[in-house]
């Protein structure tokens, strides 16, 4: 039996901690009720950016898809545990979602993004996936971002608890450190 080019195991996990730090910045504010980061915040983050190399922005990059794997894989197992499919549930709300931020995500992003949910969601490395198709697009970076919020937003919402998405990564996270 031959793996995948495209196995998790093959892929780099990148930098979760800083990913799981934006996407639980973002629940938190639009749980405050602020759709848009506050002007300090905003600040904050733009330095952040500015401040980050090549190596760094593509180790960001991959512990966005290493959240996504790890988001999709807790959805699966959750609705198997209902005899639901997790591509069949996840995909076309996500979608729906996405084709309506159209100030964060374009039309263009929507199909890479749902590929890439679908990727996940079969056990396969979304950012092996992706780069089977070349280099990320500027483009992309917001509905990367999108995707792993709404992510995190459905599992907090089906848990009926607003920090159990940034929670479960951050103990794996801490389980991985203690190996």
């Amino acid at each position: 039996m031959s793996s995948s080019p495209c196995d998790p195991r093959f892929a780099p996990a990148g930098d979760v901690g800083t990913a799981l730090m934006m996407t639980d910045a973002r629940l938190k504010s639009v749980y405050d009720g602020n759709t848009d980061m506050d002007p300090e915040q905003r600040a904050l983050f733009d330095q952040f950016i500015a401040s980050v190399g090549p190596l760094e922005a593509e180790a960001l990059l991959d512990g966005t898809c290493t959240l996504i794997y790890m988001y999709m894989q807790w959805l699966r197992a959750a609705y198997e545990d209902h005899d639901q499919d997790v591509i069949e549930v996840v995909v076309p709300n996500l979608v729906a979602t996405m084709r309506m931020m159209t100030k964060s995500v374009t039309p263009e992003a929507v199909p890479t993004m749902a590929g890439l949910l679908v990727a996940a969601g079969t056990g396969l490395s979304p950012n092996l996936w992706r780069r089977q198709y070349g280099s990320w697009t500027p483009a992309e970076m917001n509905p990367l971002e999108v995707t792993a919020f709404l992510l995190a937003e459905m599992i907090n919402r089906i848990t009926d608890d607003r920090e159990f998405a940034t929670r479960m990564i951050a103990e794996a996270l801490n389980r991985a450190e203690e190996l």
